[in-house]
């Protein structure tokens, strides 16, 4: 039986108020399955809503702490903890001046430390600096990374053996370009439509089809069942048009690597009450972590999670988080009417964002 861990603040800055954004939904069809609030795709789409039921209560909640990223096909035991703050070590450098003193506090977790440095302060930190060597260091690519490391020390008068101080702000640089190249790389993913034409497109809606539901085969590739998973019509290819073929890699990395918990909130999804489009949530939630990715907010999470390159499965894995996160969200909130549904979304999306302000924090998916 697979548990779930409890999301926990650490102490601090209260969260600063994000902006919000709503948008009104309409009812569509008059079929009793069809008769369904669908979700917002992306701001430019047609407004869409859901609901939700209630989460088993053998779904439990426990905190877990963890320096290492999520691995593939890891129960979903959410967590949220804080790393370790830093300590005086400017000691520990051979800081010729104020400046490098101060950097070398912001780019160092601890000498000894397994666990990376916090990004966003060095980041800042060589952002607003005077000297054009370090505000270029946050612009370089990953090839240049050695380099720059090299250069910075010189720059700044560090002995080039201090081998934290390297370390640590080889791990930083390695973070700000690989942020930058994640979202790239999303954002080329997002940007590919759904080709019914293309193989390789048509085989891994099939694949989603056959994990959500092993024991019933399509009766047709243009068919009502698609409905059963939440689709809004007989061909899901129109439903992928705001995030185009993200929505449907992001549904499948869920259904292949956490089956039995996607296969419980489609589940969910069902219920003769609360129901709710399962894939169209979906799809709105990778448009929610498309968008948190894109301004900015995941650096301090991407930071956290991954010592050094973020990857596309890290941006995988916080889809995973939201997906359960918001499931079980809906289900407490208990709105009084799906006409609701984007009065609720913008709500679990500032709940996100608050958790999100936090410079330590850590939303993982783990073992229980």
């Amino acid at each position: 039986m697979r548990s779930y861990g409890k999301t926990t603040r650490r102490k601090g800055r209260p969260a600063r108020p994000a902006s919000r954004s709503t948008a009104p939904g309409q009812p569509v069809g008059t079929d009793r399955r069809e008769q369904r609030w669908h979700l917002l795709l992306t701001p430019s789409d047609l407004p869409l809503g859901t609901r939700a039921a209630r989460v088993p209560p053998q779904f439990a909640l426990r905190s877990r702490v963890s320096a290492e990223p999520p691995l593939p096909g890891a129960l979903p035991v959410l967590a949220r903890t804080p790393a370790e703050k830093p300590p005086d070590c400017c000691s520990a450098f051979t800081a010729k001046s104020l400046s490098a003193q101060h950097l070398a506090r912001r780019l160092l977790v601890a000498c000894n430390s397994v666990d990376p440095p916090i990004t966003v302060k060095p980041k800042h930190s060589l952002k607003s600096s005077k000297n054009k060597v370090l505000r270029n260091a946050v612009h370089i690519e990953e090839v240049e990374v050695e380099k720059c490391v090299r250069d910075v020390m010189k720059e700044k008068k560090i002995d080039q053996k201090d081998t934290g101080f390297k370390t640590n702000l080889h791990i930083s640089l390695l973070q700000i370009s690989g942020y930058k190249k994640l979202y790239l790389n999303v954002e080329n993913l997002r940007k590919v439509p759904y080709d019914s034409d293309n193989e390789e497109h048509e085989e891994q809606l099939i694949e989603l089809w056959n994990l959500l539901m092993p024991h019933e085969n399509l009766k047709a590739r243009i068919t009502k069942q698609w409905c059963d998973i939440g689709f809004q019509g007989d061909d899901p290819k129109t439903d992928f048009r705001g995030m185009g073929l993200l929505g449907l890699v992001n549904l499948l990395y869920f259904s292949k690597h956490y089956t039995n918990e996607a296969r419980q909130i489609l589940s969910h999804s069902n219920h003769p009450k609360l129901g709710y489009s399962y894939a169209i949530v979906g799809i709105n939630l990778t448009e929610m972590a498309y968008s948190l990715l894109k301004n900015g907010a995941l650096k301090s999470y991407l930071y956290n999670v991954v010592s050094g390159l973020p990857q596309m499965e890290h941006f995988h894995q916080f889809y995973c988080y939201l997906v359960y996160e918001f499931d079980k969200f809906w289900f407490e909130e208990e709105p009084e009417s799906i006409m609701h549904f984007n009065q609720y979304r913008e709500k679990f999306h500032e709940k996100i964002k608050g958790l999100l302000l936090d410079c330590n924090v850590q939303l993982t998916l783990q073992n229980a």
